[in-house]
């Protein structure tokens, strides 16, 4: 396997491609103030959340305002075979947003307009830039809402890009359920659209679910219509503590064989909680930590609350804490939603590799145990989250930057990690995708055919190779 942090290690397909003073001239007259060639705005879009670090930055940045500005960015790219980076908020976590071919970066931050709500439909079509706080704010007085949360208050073309999901996954699917059709600016600079407003089709490819999760290597998605849900009409939330990491996942196990229609389900490790007290003043039992969250009518949530309090008593469960209100439910997930930061805060200048695999949720525990007596074992410090409910979870190692040795156990980590996943049957990303860390990965999973059909799509459909190349799988 071969996931490194180092993107020297990465070749044969990353390499600088030239810039030429042609396309920034013709950028800037095309758009004015909206084209920056700033060092510290291209710094800004040269990065995200990922380990990788001495990444170059783009040689420009576009600010797109609508899909027109998209169009005409790429086609001017692709005349001088200039490759396009699509940048959304730069919550990726996977070096996403690195121009690692170079090229200039196109932010859709400012096309963030709810474009139709269709409340008998149960549908919304939105720009990219919009982001799933703003959709759901946007929403709430038709009493609808979008239930996809990867945590962070991350873009919806983002989201698609990445085929994110998060902690509603166990009962409202990921973006590539809930996503019905896409505008999409092609490497060509043509708009093109695919799907439509309705529940199902049969008509022809499902090119809307190839550009879900493409990680913007095939297209720029400028539009997106989503599924919408009814808010339910009584919602409960409840946080519960175990004596062991294995005991609140057995708990989880048996709550979705038993069929039980749990919204959310949600673990967090004692160096979590520890964390996440210290830094948001909570006082929290530091123990490992299911936060659950349950949606229907009134008598169905007392049932399925009942249900799984008594199923986590049986496993040692204790200090169950409800929560009815808005402001309560927040409280309680207060420590999943700033887990990750408090975990960066907790070591001043850290970098986090972070793990990303799921597995079918009968191997969960074992694949989950495993990986914690390892970390263990290393001395780096690490803190553990999962969306339990349907096998994804992730560990965060915590490390010096500046220190090659531990960079190099994480990693090994890693391997050791994403290699149990996948021999149980699993995957090397539930949500977070491939980008550069997980190429590696990708072609363990996948295996060199799939890989290489996924290489004469990306040909096909962007023959001179400018859409955020260097991405998902090197294309020789």
């Amino acid at each position: 396997m071969n996931a490194p942090t180092d993107i020297a290690h990465l070749a044969p397909d990353i390499r600088l491609r030239d810039v030429p003073e042609a396309l920034l001239t013709a950028l800037r007259e095309r758009f004015g103030a909206q084209c920056s060639t700033a060092q510290a705005v291209r710094e800004q879009h040269g990065r995200d959340e990922s380990a990788f670090v001495s990444v170059p930055p783009p040689a420009a940045v576009v600010f797109a305002e609508s899909t027109k500005d998209v169009a005409d960015a790429v086609a001017l790219a692709a005349a001088h075979e200039v490759p396009v980076i699509p940048f959304g908020v730069g919550s990726s976590l996977e070096g996403h947003l690195l121009a690692v071919q170079g090229g200039i970066s196109i932010d859709v931050s400012r096309m963030n307009r709810v474009l139709s709500v269709n409340a008998d439909d149960l549908t919304v079509t939105v720009q990219p830039g919009v982001t799933r706080r703003q959709l759901n704010e946007e929403i709430k007085s038709t009493g609808l809402f979008f239930p996809i949360d990867p945590g962070a208050d991350a873009s919806i073309g983002g989201m698609t890009a990445t085929r994110a999901s998060g902690t509603n996954a166990v009962r409202y699917g990921t973006m590539r359920e809930n996503v019905l059709a896409l505008e999409v600016v092609t490497a060509s600079g043509e708009v093109i659209r695919t799907g439509t407003r309705a529940r199902k089709s049969s008509a022809g490819y499902d090119l809307t679910r190839l550009f879900v999760g493409s990680e913007g290597t095939l297209g720029v998605v400028t539009e997106i219509t989503l599924r919408i849900y009814p808010l339910p009409e009584a919602v409960s939330a409840a946080i519960c503590s175990f004596p062991s990491i294995e005991a609140a996942v057995r708990t989880t196990i048996e709550i979705i064989q038993l069929g039980v229609p749990i919204a959310r389900v949600e673990l967090i490790d004692a160096h979590s909680v520890r964390a996440v007290n210290r830094h948001s003043k909570l006082t929290l039992r530091e123990e490992p930590m299911l936060l659950m969250e349950f949606h229907g009518s009134p008598a169905s949530v007392q049932e399925q609350a009942e249900t799984v309090q008594e199923l986590a008593t049986g496993h040692g469960g204790n200090a169950f804490e409800w929560a009815a209100t808005p402001e309560e439910r927040t409280r309680l997930w207060t420590a999943r939603h700033n887990a990750y930061f408090a975990a960066v805060q907790s070591r001043p200048g850290c970098r986090v590799i972070t793990t990303d695999t799921c597995v079918p949720i009968s191997r969960l525990a074992d694949a989950m145990l495993d990986s914690v007596s390892e970390a263990e074992a290393s001395g780096i410090p690490y803190f553990l989250v999962g969306h339990v409910g349907d096998g994804n979870f992730h560990v965060g190692y915590l490390i010096d930057p500046d220190d090659a040795g531990e960079r190099m156990r994480a990693e090994d980590l890693n391997h050791r990690l994403v290699a149990r996943a996948l021999a149980v049957g699993g995957t090397c990303t539930g949500e977070h995708g491939v980008g550069l860390h997980k190429m590696g990965f990708l072609l363990d999973e996948a295996g060199s055919g799939a890989v290489d059909m996924m290489r004469t799509i990306k040909r096909a459909l962007d023959p001179k190779n400018i859409m955020n190349p260097g991405k998902i799988f090197a294309l020789d």
